[in-house]
């Protein structure tokens, strides 16, 4: 593009999907950034890049990941890192993450975000990863901890421990979740806020707010709704412990109207703003 890095602002961000894209540019939204999926941009043309950069001369950008596989017992792909590489240079954004999880093993591709073992053997493979890929990308990026449904009876450690030991030995940044920390505390009866209380503030360079679906009992991370009023308490926790952080609601199924994810929005700056007025 030619342009520079911008950061991210300590501002409410949405997630940019493709049925936006028109409106986005026609309306420019008073937003602080957008976020999008590295893998939908990994070509080397098309639409999805051309409005990309479009709207990226416009507003901060951060690459958000799915396909990394940090966890997997398998090398890292290569072409994988190049490609995120060939983007990073492209779009120049102001944050790169990807997901604390495995999604492939034995050169097959599973198209979720697998749960880890919370263990040893587990943590040294995922730091090994995660410095290899900033070594490879030569920049910091922020690991996500996911949402699950169960959880390994071998695990030995804590999973909020596991996500602030990965930042400690690798010096990567966390991308803290909010939404799937209440999620996976509803569906394996832990306390979120002692999870909250685990993260180490100044490791956390975004945060994640979604809505989720009940089935059977389990609450399921499908962005596909509002965020919910205990989550939205518990990001305002968040957001007076750890300060202002970049903060983007994600919504990717039964996609509504941008109106009503800019309207989603301004209830987290609202908070942002109100949690750095009490702060000073």
């Amino acid at each position: 593009m030619g342009g520079k890095k911008q950061a991210v602002p300590a501002r409410a961000g949405v997630g940019l999907r493709a049925p936006h894209y028109r409106e986005v540019l026609a309306t420019r939204p008073d937003l602080g950034w957008f976020e999008v999926h590295s893998e939908n941009y990994f070509g080397d043309g098309g639409q999805p890049l051309h409005y990309l950069e479009r709207i990226r001369a416009e507003y901060p950008i951060s690459l958000h990941g799915v396909g990394m596989s940090l966890g997997t017992a398998d090398s890292l792909d290569r072409e994988h890192l190049r490609r995120l590489q060939a983007l990073i240079e492209r779009v120049e954004p102001g944050l790169v993450s990807e997901h604390l999880c495995w999604s492939g093993i034995g050169g097959r591709h599973l198209n979720d975000l697998l749960p880890l073992p919370y263990t040893e053997e587990a943590l040294a493979v995922v730091c090994a990863h995660v410095r290899e890929a900033q070594d490879f990308l030569g920049r910091q990026i922020l690991v996500e901890n996911v949402s699950s449904y169960l959880r390994f009876s071998h695990s030995t450690i804590d999973e909020w421990n596991f996500v602030a030991e990965v930042a400690a030995r690798t010096g990567c940044g966390i991308l803290l979740d909010v939404n799937n920390i209440y999620v996976s505390a509803c569906n394996h009866g832990f306390d979120a806020r002692r999870y909250l209380r685990a993260i180490p503030a100044r490791a956390v360079g975004e945060i994640h707010l979604a809505g989720f679906d009940r089935l059977d009992g389990l609450l399921i991370d499908t962005h596909g709704n509002r965020v919910c009023d205990d989550v939205w308490q518990l990001y305002r926790e968040a957001v007076e412990r750890c300060g202002p952080v970049p903060t983007l609601i994600e919504w990717d199924t039964d996609l509504p109207a941008l109106s009503v994810l800019l309207e989603e929005a301004e209830t987290a700056q609202a908070i942002l703003e109100e949690c750095h007025a009490l702060a000073a």
